[in-house]
C-alpha cells in the first residue's frame, strides 16, 4: 500500500491562478504540471499517493454567511473517512479566516486550527498508526490585496492578521501534537496578493518534498 497523504486547503490547494499569464493553460486554475500537490506527488514518487482536497474560500472552523460549506470542520469527517487509510494529513488554511466578516483575530484563527486538528485526530481513519498531521502556515497576504477586486469583500485587517498568524499557528501545533512548517518563502502573486504563483507552487512542493518523507 502506498503512503497516503491527504492535503486539505483552500484555493491555494485547489490551484487558483489569479494571473492567467502565469498559467500554462491561460485559465483560472494551474494544471497538473503546476499545482503543488501534483508536483509533490511527482517528487515523492510511486510509493506515495497525494490526494488534493482544495476548496476556494475554505476556512478552518468558521462558517461563512455568504457561502455554504466553507468551514473544513463540518466536512472533515467525511473527507478523512472517504480517503482512509491516511498516513499524513496536510492542512494549509488560515488565509480566508482573516476575512473581516468572520470577526476572528489571528489568535482565534489558531484556536480554530487547534479544534480542526483535534477533530482530525479523533476520526478513525489512521489505520494502524497514530494520527499524523502537518500544519502549513500560508504566506502572509500582500498589500496588493487591498487594491484588487477581491480586496473589498475580504475587508479590513486581513493583512495584519495574516502576518501575525505564524507565531500563533506554531504554538497551536505544539499544543495539539501536530507538525508545523511556515510557507512564508513561497511566492504570492502581485495581482491579488493572496494566491501562489506558478513559482510559489513549485517552491511549496519542494519544501514539502524534503519534509514529508521525514514524517512517515
Amino acid at each position: 500500500m502506498k503512503k497516503h497523504i491527504v492535503c486539505i486547503g483552500d484555493s491555494n490547494t485547489h490551484g487558483y491562478c489569479a494571473d492567467p499569464a502565469d498559467c500554462a493553460d491561460g485559465g483560472i486554475r494551474f494544471n497538473e504540471e503546476e499545482r503543488w500537490t501534483c508536483l509533490l506527488q511527482k517528487a515523492l514518487g510511486p510509493d506515495y499517493l497525494v490526494t488534493e482536497e482544495g476548496l476556494s474560500g475554505r476556512t478552518t472552523v468558521f462558517p461563512d454567511p455568504l457561502h455554504e460549506s466553507m468551514d473544513a470542520l463540518s466536512v472533515l469527517y467525511a473527507l478523512l473517512k472517504s480517503h482512509e487509510a491516511v498516513d499524513l494529513l496536510v492542512i494549509m488554511l488560515g488565509t480566508n479566516d482573516t476575512k473581516e466578516r468572520l470577526g476572528a483575530n489571528a489568535a482565534c484563527i489558531a484556536i480554530g486550527m487547534e479544534r480542526l486538528v483535534r477533530k482530525a485526530q479523533s476520526v478513525d481513519c489512521w489505520g494502524d498508526h497514530a494520527p499524523n498531521i502537518l500544519i502549513v502556515c500560508p504566506p502572509a497576504i500582500l498589500p496588493e490585496m487591498e487594491a484588487s477586486e477581491c480586496g473589498v469583500p475580504m475587508g479590513r485587517g486581513c493583512i495584519e492578521k495574516s502576518r501575525e498568524l505564524p507565531r500563533y499557528l506554531e504554538k497551536s501545533a505544539r499544543l495539539v501534537g501536530a507538525r508545523y512548517v511556515d510557507a512564508a518563502a513561497c511566492e504570492f502573486n502581485r495581482v491579488d496578493g493572496m494566491h501562489l504563483t506558478r513559482r510559489g507552487h513549485a517552491q511549496l512542493a519542494e519544501l514539502l518534498a524534503r519534509l514529508v518523507p521525514t514524517l512517515l
